[in-house]
């Protein structure tokens, strides 16, 4: 049953309900103690038992590890009044959202590299995303992007009837197996950045060149282009082996990508 505005749930005043996948439902609230507005996620009760809850904690500790300008940090994570809530902070509107409006291609490219340095951070630390999807990156004031949901795919991997984690539209060959790495994220961002360039996602069996390619050619540098093509491979013996080598050559590119 979804949550109604104005309900409490211990200091947080629910709002609004933003959206629902999956795993969780996600409410705006507004922290009575604080001051501030905050993202509520709640698990939806029928997929959380116990060893859900235990192992979201376990996951939770992870992501505190997670300190990071480019990673969504999780403010508290515990029951509160019968419901298990995870709080972060409220982000203006999804990548998701932002991708139905026309973009600056220097826009493309700032969210680009915010998506790469926070998977290198977190790949560095060998902390797989799994589930690298616009919905999971959160954009702040001032371009910043801020990546969502560490740890919640592989908990959502326990309890959902389906092959592997993650969003189909951006899950990677391997990953789909039931074989995730980081090399499965690092695929996932690269159809990212191709949507960014070309307004357009590629689909299995993901051929060369993807869709969109002439309109990318003209407008992005060609190193920028085999970047993609690199991190997309369907065989992940091909791809970078992490977000770290991935950053490092986006940066090197960085300064000439557009045409």
């Amino acid at each position: 049953m979804k949550l109604k505005r104005r309900q409490r749930l211990g200091q947080y005043r629910i709002e609004a309900h933003l959206s629902s996948g999956g795993f969780a439902d996600v409410y705006r609230a507004y922290d009575t103690v604080e001051g501030i507005r905050v993202a509520i996620k709640i698990p939806q009760g029928k997929l959380v038992d116990a060893e859900t809850l235990d192992t979201f904690r376990r996951e939770v500790r992870t992501v505190a590890r997670l300190d990071h300008p480019n990673i969504l940090p999780i403010k508290t994570a515990g029951t509160i009044d019968g419901h298990f809530c995870i709080v972060t902070p409220l982000g203006i509107e999804s990548l998701g959202d932002r991708l139905q409006r026309r973009m600056a291609r220097d826009t493309a490219m700032v969210f680009s590299e915010q998506l790469l340095e926070a998977l290198a951070f977190a790949h560095k630390r060998k902390i797989a995303h799994l589930d690298i999807k616009p919905e999971n990156m959160i954009l702040f004031p001032d371009k910043r992007l801020r990546l969502a949901d560490f740890g919640l795919a592989r908990v959502a991997q326990r309890t959902l009837a389906a092959s592997g984690s993650g969003t189909v539209g951006y899950l990677s060959p391997d990953q789909a197996l039931g074989k995730p790495s980081l090399r499965s994220d690092v695929f996932s961002a690269g159809l990212i950045l191709w949507r960014l360039m070309s307004g357009q996602v590629p689909e299995w069996p993901f051929s060369w060149p993807f869709p969109g390619a002439a309109k990318v050619e003209s407008k992005y540098n060609p190193g920028l282009i085999r970047l993609v093509r690199q991190a997309t491979y369907v065989d992940d013996s091909k791809r970078y082996a992490s977000a770290v080598p991935m950053l490092a050559a986006f940066q090197k590119l960085r300064p000439k990508a557009l045409l």
